[in-house]
């Protein structure tokens, strides 16, 4: 009998690939990386059309590279229109809407919304740009080299060294080389650049603020006369210890620049001026050196002179004010309960409205028309653009740049917990359950404690704390909003400041004892989990958990606050959030009871420590601290270093090598106890 054995592997082939294409996969750290990241770019001034980008990872290649795409705001074909090698960024609709300008390895360029006719504008080195409304000019930032030659180093050119004489000599992951981002501006007419550009700054400042700050830092306003701008202008120690940004406004008539915000000690940040050139509307926090103040939003009447605050009396921060087309009504973004949702305001009446509810959070919302764009995501789903209905909070998909990948991914359920406090509060605890999940069954449980320490445990979709991957590999994950989280309440988000080591850790003691009373969280493997400020938090927990735990994973904690104190950057945060330096006459409590290495000889358990050698927000030295003294104390214990990396993990290869270490981690210690010593 003859049989057609290419016809019979054919047939094995296609029945294997459809099996396989209807399993759910479970998430895994490779999969991650090959989710497209979505951001919003712009929504054309008719509010007819949406620019976006997505960005793919490379992970052999250790590399991302985005490209812009177009689509009705209406819904429907999204088309891809660049398809440089390497990043496209900074996309912009020209205001007459007939070109779309973007960046590419800081050149600017044009094409027509298609994405034919493609011309490079300029060889002008930029950052940012943004077209003015009347389109006569552009403004750009550039970096700008304001350092002077040194004397002590003229005949020395292989000396490698730095000569420090003032605060501030590095910020998050970078060294102070006296290069600053300055505004340029510089005639513009059909696609050509003409004359020289001018920068409206001229000084070792930076705009936007380094170093999250973006284009939504800088504006024009609607007749093209004025731009507004967001700059921290001080230096040093000055520099270290303030948060007093300001709102300046440069008059190009008269090349001259007003500081509109002088009166505010805090910061001052994202000017929009509305439509109808009556008003410029900004963020605002009150309280001098507190980078987690609530945010107001700030009015100024330019036919009056009148400066309000348009939020007074509402007891949460409202971020990103954007304008409708008619000057009557500015839209921003709010936490609520651990979500961020859609709100507006009415000028005249100044009565809010919440737009949106649900379990996810909103980002980037820019009114197009009758709707709102905005970006969503959830800790189920990374992130996309959505269409919202002001009137009802309708909110309908546009974007769908990972459905081919989610279709196939099964989730774990999430679900809020309110769990009472010791001092008889109601915290918000996120559960996060396996895929799969039986409730038969024991599962090794993790307490994640967020950093911050002022960052609300919200529906982000994180590529590090990502708690659907934790789940896939069988853990239930434990995320309480403890104390000191924004989102339920400014007393609720103001009472870590001076108190680390008190009530926030006692919520997380709340949390994972109420979660070990569930018949299938298995109180005998239990681990705590967190970066940053829930590194910190890891550590001292190590002290003081009366042998809860089995293990601990620490990233960019805080170990030893007064050497932490003596070598971070940002001193404004160190003061307000420890009360100051640990010398003063009256040393903080903190430093004597909120330590963790006060508490380092109560380590009994199991702990990896993670660190990136650029992290200069909380320097290397705090994990070796850490590493040292369980390696000491004879603890079983990992230190993994990235030498490239900072505060963050952002390379791919780093970022896989990071998951698979933190399982590896995770499954020797909770899923086979039995090799702890």
């Amino acid at each position: 009998m003859k049989y057609n054995y290419h016809l019979i592997i054919s047939l094995l082939l296609l029945a294997l690939s459809v099996q396989l294409n209807s399993q759910d996969l479970r998430m895994s750290p490779e999969l991650l990386w090959e989710f497209g990241r979505v951001s919003l770019d712009d929504v054309s001034d008719d509010g007819n059309w949406v620019l976006y980008g997505v960005t793919n990872y490379d992970v052999k290649e250790n590399k991302g590279n985005r490209d812009l795409y177009i689509l009705p705001a209406s819904g429907g074909e999204s088309k891809k229109i660049t398809a440089f090698d390497g990043s496209e960024s900074n996309g912009r609709f020209r205001p007459d809407g007939k070109k779309i300008g973007f960046l590419h390895q800081g050149v600017l360029w044009e094409m027509n919304p298609d994405g034919s006719d493609l011309v490079k504008v300029s060889e002008e080195s930029m950052e940012g740009f943004e077209y003015a409304p009347d389109m006569k000019h552009i403004l750009f930032t550039r970096t700008v080299d304001f350092a002077a030659p040194n004397p002590l180093l003229k005949d020395l050119d292989k000396a490698d060294a730095r000569i420090i004489d003032d605060l501030m000599y590095r910020h998050w992951d970078e060294w102070e080389d006296q290069k600053h981002s300055n505004i340029f501006y510089i005639e513009y007419e059909e696609g050509k650049l003409k004359g020289e550009a001018v920068n409206i700054m001229d000084q070792p400042f930076d705009s936007p603020l380094k170093p999250f700050g973006g284009m939504e830092q800088i504006a024009w306003s609607m007749d093209s006369e004025v731009i507004a701008y967001t700059c921290k202008k001080q230096v040093g120690l000055d520099y270290a210890e303030s948060t007093n940004s300001d709102i300046y406004l440069y008059v190009l008539e008269d090349d001259k620049t007003y500081n509109l915000t002088k009166a505010n000690t805090g910061y001052d940040m994202e000017p929009v001026f509305s439509p109808d050139g009556q008003w410029i509307a900004w963020n605002q926090m009150e309280t001098p050196g507190f980078e987690s103040d609530r945010n107001r939003i700030m009015l100024f009447n330019f036919e009056t002179g009148e400066e309000t605050e348009i939020t007074a009396g509402l007891d949460y921060s409202a971020n990103h004010p954007r304008w409708s087309a008619d000057s009557k009504t500015l839209y921003y973004t709010a936490g609520v309960e651990a979500t961020d949702q859609l709100f507006k305001v009415d000028i005249e009446s100044g009565t809010h409205t919440q737009i949106t509810e649900g379990t996810h959070n909103i980002y980037d919302a820019i009114p197009a028309d009758d709707v709102v764009i905005g970006r969503m995501a959830s800790m189920s789903k990374p992130h996309e653009l959505y269409t919202i209905i002001p009137g009802d909070g309708q909110i309908q998909p546009l974007t769908f740049a990972n459905e081919d990948l989610l279709e196939n991914v099964k989730m774990g359920k999430v679900e809020p917990h309110w769990v009472k406090t010791t001092d008889d509060k109601d915290m918000l605890v996120w559960w996060i359950y396996p895929p799969d999940f039986d409730s038969t069954k024991t599962y090794p449980t993790l307490l994640y404690c967020q950093g911050g320490p002022q960052s609300a445990v919200s529906q982000f979709f994180s590529y590090r704390w990502n708690f659907q991957l934790m789940a896939a590999n069988d853990y239930i994950i434990i995320a309480p909003n403890r104390r000191g989280l924004p989102s339920f309440g400014r007393d609720w988000n103001d009472q870590i400041s001076g108190d680390w080591g008190g009530q926030a850790m006692q919520d997380y003691l709340s949390a994972i004892d109420d979660a070990a009373e569930a018949s299938f969280v298995d109180k005998d493997r239990l681990g705590a989990i967190g970066a940053s400020f829930g590194g910190y938090s890891v550590y001292w927990l190590a002290g003081n958990h009366e042998k809860r735990f089995k293990s601990f994973i620490s990233h960019g904690g805080l170990f030893n606050l007064e050497s932490w104190y003596g070598t971070t950057e940002e001193l404004f945060f160190a003061n307000k959030d420890l009360s100051g330096s640990y010398w003063q006459d009256q040393s903080p409590i903190t430093y004597m009871t909120d330590s963790p290495h006060k508490y380092v000889h109560n380590w009994d358990t199991p702990i990896l420590v993670i660190h990136g050698e650029k992290d200069f927000r909380v320097p290397v030295g705090e994990g070796m601290q850490a590493f040292q003294a369980a390696q000491i104390q004879g603890l079983k214990s990992r230190f993994l270093y990235f030498p490239e990396e900072g505060h963050w993990v952002l390379k791919p290869q780093n970022g896989i090598l990071w998951h698979r270490v933190f399982f590896d981690w995770l499954d020797s210690t909770l899923k086979n106890p039995t090799s702890r010593p």
